[in-house]
């Protein structure tokens, strides 16, 4: 039986408590609920808490999860989705210069 294919793994620090992880796999059969042969996990972390994440589990197929909010995602190809996910990392970034998540803050980032 055919194994699993690394195609992508990347660690890196984009600010001192932020990071971004993007992990995909070529797999020999799709992920059940995708249609693709990818199994992938791209993540940005800051402050220890997941704060986006998109990822095709087993059953829920493609998902793209932004604070607490989770949405199907429209799976184009590896290289779409590294860009729409680092597009998502520098929105957030650009929301929250302080590093910390908007949604975690008392005043929910309304500075007004």
């Amino acid at each position: 039986m055919a194994k699993a294919t690394l195609v992508r793994r990347l660690r890196s620090f984009v600010r001192s408590d932020v990071f971004v992880e993007i992990v995909i796999w070529r797999v020999p059969t799709s992920v059940r609920g995708s249609i693709h042969a990818f199994k992938y996990s791209l993540a940005l972390i800051a402050n220890g808490v997941c704060v986006l994440r998109y990822e095709n589990e087993a059953g829920k197929g493609d998902r793209r999860h932004f604070g607490s909010t989770e949405a199907a995602y429209a799976f184009t190809g590896t290289d779409a989705l590294t860009a729409d996910f680092l597009s998502d990392v520098k929105g957030w970034l650009y929301d929250n210069p302080e590093g910390e998540d908007r949604e975690s803050r008392p005043d929910n980032g309304d500075r007004r």
